[in-house]
């Protein structure tokens, strides 16, 4: 079914400007290496949810219900995806977090399978920009709690990753549920491994004739 004008994806010319996602659990280092790649790639990197949905999350997620949760996190993706689209007619866009995370975190915080968010998005999926290539980072339990125990701007959401029982436990399995079916989707294991390091190796896949 075609939409009303107003409600349909404004298409610019970027679609020859790689979209690259970081996708994995809080602390595990996607900001640090969305700022590397940014530089490297001469890039615009933005975080899913955008502004002004950041200072509004912590609110939204003390006061209401599930199903309004997931509207406003559905509604900061759909704003997301306008903005990587105006940002791709220039160059290159980072992004960190997208549409993995919305699906992998609200499961993980209600405790309901990974599918049936999947299923709540997928009318809105002909809305959002498709990444060329979806980096899902993975470490080890013991190089995460290093990494959360220097990060300077700790959220809720970082810390329940260890204090809420079951949490990060349900959070990697989502991810891994979701990055099965991303066709997008890349694993990148970042123990033992820098920034640059990182963004090195994304940046070599990204020129190989395969990307």
């Amino acid at each position: 079914m075609s939409l009303p004008a107003p409600y349909r994806p404004l298409y610019l010319d970027g679609t020859g400007h790689p979209f690259i996602v970081l996708e994995g659990v809080s602390g595990i280092g996607k900001s640090t290496l969305a700022q590397a790649l940014t530089t490297r790639l001469g890039a615009t990197s933005l975080h899913t949810l955008p502004p002004p949905h950041t200072n509004w999350s912590a609110l939204v997620n003390e006061q209401l219900r599930a199903l309004p949760q997931f509207a406003f996190y559905l509604s900061g993706l759909l704003h997301a995806a306008d903005r990587v689209r105006l940002a791709r007619a220039h160059g290159p866009v980072v992004a960190d977090r997208y549409s993995s995370s919305v699906i992998a975190c609200h499961a993980a915080v209600h405790e309901v399978p990974v599918e049936e968010v999947a299923q709540l998005l997928k009318p809105f999926r002909p809305y959002l920009e498709t990444p060329t290539r979806t980096f899902y980072l993975t470490c080890s339990e013991a190089a995460l709690r290093e990494r959360l125990a220097v990060k300077s701007d700790a959220k809720q959401d970082d810390l329940d990753l260890f204090a809420v029982p079951g949490r990060l436990t349900r959070l990697l399995a989502n991810f891994q549920a979701v990055q099965t079916t991303d066709p997008t989707a890349v694993a990148l294991h970042t123990d033992s491994k820098s920034p640059a390091d990182l963004a090195d190796w994304i940046t070599a896949h990204l020129e190989a004739p395969h990307a």
